[in-house]
């Protein structure tokens, strides 16, 4: 009988708060902070500093893992628009946490997103030099624009959504008009890579960022050529009647404006302005971050007069000690000089310095990767500004006018490094993690972190077993040192001078009575648990003594102990593992075989197996009763970093530097399964005691845990799902390739189509195809049907099970409908002319449907546009085309007039409601509500005064008709 395993498969990751290859963003309402977390993006409350959710698609997690690449927030709605590294865009409705739609359309990973003001268009760019523009409402691709010839880094929108600004490692930017779809004008002047572009809220000035020691600022030029309106101060002339006119190009929409010189060396990574539009944020690739504050009208006016006031001075002092005694001459010439002095002190000519002011440097103690201002600014502050550092942090300022000052540090929640070690206590209840500077205690079944400990950089570490179980820790250090932590109070009860180098393992006695440790010093100690009691005190306290020590000829990087303590195994820097009695430290095997140093090994549960892993990138599975070597496995692709045993088996997991985790069986020396899902080098693994879970430490700062489920699966199953994704994986790379020219470049502006073939195109075309055939063979049984029908008497006609009881047109209609709006176009493409020509006739029943006429649009303008040349010269589809010319037609304008009449009604009941009130649409509803609390203090009032006239008559009526005075 074949034999079945269970499988693992990722249950949770944790420990990472904001990763690299990402920016932050805050949401629309300002009260969450969104951030990339790997594959996951993480949704925090900014108040609470807690992460309320993660949105992760499970897609992600069956195949290798997809960083996340950009973040942006709409401005209108509770979307979120994330980027992929394989390209994908996922659109998330950040209320219900989950994936609404997933747009496919670049070849390389994403690397900019832009929403309109609005919120219904998204523009893209990706590694692949393309920029793409994607409806959101539609879900749909629109179109693909080419002309960068290098990553695409920042993307915004002008006019109102009407125009396009990308910027690019090209060291170009490109104006892009949306409408026409073209390249109307591009900018250049950087001398460097161009890393990040944006404008005010009121789109004035438009500024670059690049490695050259300034900032570009350009005023931005909206031509209206029916009157002409003209934003900047020198983008215009004054013509005969008075009226503006477009100076210079009438393309030309950034006009350059001047340079601010940065005060740091270091190049620009992020520009960002607040939604007020009166700061903005230069972040460059190091530890600061510029604030400039951007003055209104009447202080650049101010500033500039002081600019020429100073000027005129410094001149003046000049030409008085230039003038000489006497010149008659040179008078006429000084007083032109005078009234053109006198003039430009009066009316100055304002320049960008006048109007960006450096207001303060933000100073970080680590590197910054990205910033976001919050959209919501409190009383006391100009903004509030988030900054994510490249140390797994996130930290957020309040800025002033004088100071900015931290207000929140989102830290505990990960380590500051790579997680180094890992350890489980005996019941599986708490997981140890070790950093460069820290300790971390967590619940592995929450994934909750309950406690950080201060201590070195830790190496190796284990919890105490034995009456101190889930109390203590032990904390091998790179400096030689032991660290006990004691687990409850979150403190560190001693540290142990142990060794001269760095202690690389830490193993616990089967007898629990001590451990063992093995150092760079050459150096292998045998240590016991003691008890100290305070003077005064009833507590006791853990503490260790060395009872042995055993010297030998090279660095320990690792020690093992058999389970019936009778072998210690270790392994040495001279790529050897040699074993000794534990009681009487005697000489007992040597395991020769690996080409580079032994980093990790184990003993089964039996003591009959050892397996090493090496940075030959194999792992030696040994006999431990002669030393024999059972079998050599090339692993994983790098070094292999851990290995363990599962208990009471000769299953083994081992972790590696190629990011994967491997299942193997020892017995058959075969691969059960490979598991993807880390973004960097594994360092460490660790095993429950029951084998129902692992967890894994990461140089991407993650800590991942895996269960084993109840699926049971077979090894030649797997072997073959494993080439199936290596074909899999060669077609993907290769479909996309294969007909374009690499050498090529992209013409000039050109416009291309947005979407990406991909599996999923693919897989929706042939189910279109086979429900188009499966509709024509039941048209043919009706037809046959009606046939006998006309001769005489025949059975009922049963229709076809697989139709779900629907007409075949209705049938094709639903497979159509079921293939999501991005994906049409491409699904389309890859139909034969015959299939396209069967899916043109049934668009005749389908324009009776008024839901699906914009479906049906699509459908018959992608299969025209891509079969023109067969259709025109093929007689029968001549009668299809003239019949659905008609039908289209009129059916689309019926669409148009239903949508023209109800925005008309709409733009009727804004305006009336307008006229109620004298607030915008926008605001009647809180207009009316103040409105109504005005009304109610004025009856209130009115109720009031009525009292009192009541009251005053009734003092009049007294018997000797004087008022009565009433004292309070």
């Amino acid at each position: 009988m074949v034999k079945s395993y269970l499988r693992y498969e990722p249950a949770a990751t944790f420990g990472v708060i904001a990763s690299l290859e990402s920016n932050i963003s805050y949401d629309s309402s300002g009260k969450f902070l969104l951030s990339p977390a790997l594959e996951k993006v993480g949704v925090w409350h900014v108040r609470q500093g807690v992460c309320s959710k993660s949105l992760s698609p499970s897609t992600i997690s069956t195949g290798p893992s997809l960083a996340v690449t950009a973040i942006v927030a709409s401005p209108s709605s509770a979307m979120v628009a994330v980027g992929y590294a394989d390209g994908s865009i996922r659109i998330w409705d950040l209320g219900k946490g989950t994936c609404e739609t997933t747009l496919n359309g670049h070849k390389g990973a994403v690397s900019a997103l832009r929403y309109n003001k609005i919120g219904s268009m998204l523009a893209s760019g990706g590694k692949d030099n393309d920029i793409i523009l994607w409806d959101v409402v539609g879900e749909t691709g629109l179109y693909r624009l080419r002309g960068h010839r290098d990553q695409v880094t920042d993307l915004l929108f002008l006019d109102s959504g009407k125009k396009l600004v990308s910027s690019s490692k090209d060291k170009f930017v490109r104006v892009w008009d949306i409408e026409t779809q073209h390249c109307m004008q591009i900018v250049s002047g950087h001398h460097s890579e161009i890393w990040s572009i944006d404008s005010d809220s009121e789109e004035r000035y438009v500024v670059t960022g690049s490695a050259d020691l300034e900032l570009r600022f350009y005023t931005v030029t909206k031509h209206d050529f029916g009157g002409g309106e003209i934003l900047g101060n020198s983008d215009h002339k004054e013509s005969v009647d008075g009226s503006l006119t477009p100076a210079g190009n009438k393309w030309e929409v950034l006009k350059h404006f001047g340079e601010i010189q940065r005060q740091t060396k270091d190049r620009v990574a992020n520009l960002r302005f607040n939604k007020a539009g009166n700061l903005l944020a230069c972040q460059v690739a190091g530890k600061t971050v510029e604030i400039f504050r951007l003055l209104d009208e009447a202080e650049s006016k101010r500033k500039a007069k002081r600019r020429v006031h100073r000027k005129k001075e410094k001149k003046d002092k000049k030409e008085k000690k230039e003038r000489e005694p006497s010149k008659n001459v040179a008078e006429v010439t000084d007083n032109v000089d005078e009234n053109h002095s006198l003039l430009e002190e009066s009316h100055p000519t304002i320049v960008v310095s006048d109007i960006f002011k450096l207001l303060q440097i933000i100073r970080s103690g680590k590197k910054i990767c990205s910033t976001s201002f919050c959209p919501i600014n409190s009383k006391n502050s100009l903004g509030t500004l988030a900054l994510s550092l490249n140390n797994n942090s996130v930290e957020i300022y309040s800025i002033a006018s004088d100071t900015s000052t931290q207000t929140l540090a989102i830290e505990l929640q990960g380590h500051r490094s790579d997680v180094r070690s890992l350890s489980l206590s005996p019941d599986n209840s708490l997981l140890l993690s070790t950093s460069h500077n820290a300790v971390k205690i967590w619940n592995p079944s929450t994934c909750n972190c309950l406690r950080t400990i201060d201590s070195g950089y830790g190496l190796c570490s284990m919890f105490v077993h034995g009456d101190q179980s889930n109390k203590y820790a032990l904390v091998g250090t790179k400096d030689g040192k032991i660290e006990i932590v004691d687990v409850a109070s979150a403190t560190r009860v001693e540290v142990v001078e142990a060794h001269g180098g760095s202690i690389h393992s830490i193993a616990g006695m089967p007898d629990k009575s001590g451990f063992v440790t093995g150092s760079a010093d050459h150096e292998v100690k045998f240590w016991e648990y003691r008890r100290l009691q305070k003077s005064g005190e009833n507590l006791e306290r853990l503490s260790v003594s060395n009872v042995r020590t055993m010297k030998l000829n090279d660095d320990v990087l690792k020690i093992a102990l058999s389970p019936d303590a009778k072998y210690i195994a270790v392994a040495l820097l001279d790529c050897t593992v040699k074993v000794f009695f534990v009681d009487t430290l005697k000489f007992f095997l040597t395991l020769y075989g690996h080409k580079l140093p032994v980093l990790c090994m184990d003993i089964s549960s039996d003591g009959d197996l050892i397996v090493t892993g090496s940075a030959d990138k194999n792992l030696k599975i040994w006999g431990l009763d002669f030393g024999d070597c059972h079998k050599s496995i090339f692993a994983h692709a790098d070094s292999v970093m851990d290995v363990k045993f599962v208990p009471n088996t000769h299953y083994i997991f081992s972790v590696g530097k190629d990011r994967l985790l491997k299942y193997w069986d020892a017995d058959k020396f075969e691969l059960l399964l490979t598991i993807e899902g880390h973004h960097a080098e594994i360092w460490c693994l660790a095993l429950s005691s029951r084998g129902d879970f692992i967890v894994t430490g990461s140089h991407d700062r993650s800590i991942r845990r895996w269960d084993r489920t109840d699926e049971p699966f077979f090894i030649e199953e797997e072997k073959e799902k494993r080439l199936e994704e290596m074909f899999e994986a060669d077609i993907d790379g290769g479909f996309e390739n294969r007909s374009a020219s690499k050498d090529e470049l992209p013409e000039e502006g050109a416009v291309a189509s947005a979407g990406k073939k991909t599996q999923e195109t693919l897989t929706a075309t042939d189910l279109v195809i086979e429900a188009l055939d499966l509709a024509e063979t039941e048209i043919k049984r009706i037809s046959e049907y009606e046939e006998e029908k006309t001769r005489g008497t025949v059975a009922k006609f049963q229709p076809n099970v697989l139709m779900l009881g629907l007409s075949p047109s209705d049938y094709v209609l639903r497979s159509i409908s079921n293939v999501k709006p991005n994906d049409i176009e491409q699904t389309l493409l890859a139909l034969p002319f015959s299939d396209a020509l069967k899916l043109l006739s049934y668009l005749k029943n389908w324009t009776t449907n008024s839901e699906k006429v914009e479906l049906i649009c699509r459908v018959a303008v992608v299969l025209l546009q891509t079969h023109y040349n067969q259709l025109v010269t093929t007689p029968s589809a001549r009668p299809v085309l003239s019949i659905l010319k008609d039908i289209l037609r009129a059916r689309v304008k019926d669409c148009k007039d239903t949508l023209g009449f109800n925005l008309a009604a709409m733009d009727h009941l804004k305006q009336l409601m307008a006229m109620k009130s004298d607030a915008p649409f926008r605001d009647a509803k809180s207009k009316l509500l103040e409105i109504r609390s005005r009304l109610a203090k004025r009856n209130d009032g009115r109720t009031d005064t009525r009292e009192e006239r009541k009251r005053k008559k009734k003092q009049k009526r007294g018997s000797d008709g004087h008022a009565w005075t009433v004292v309070r």
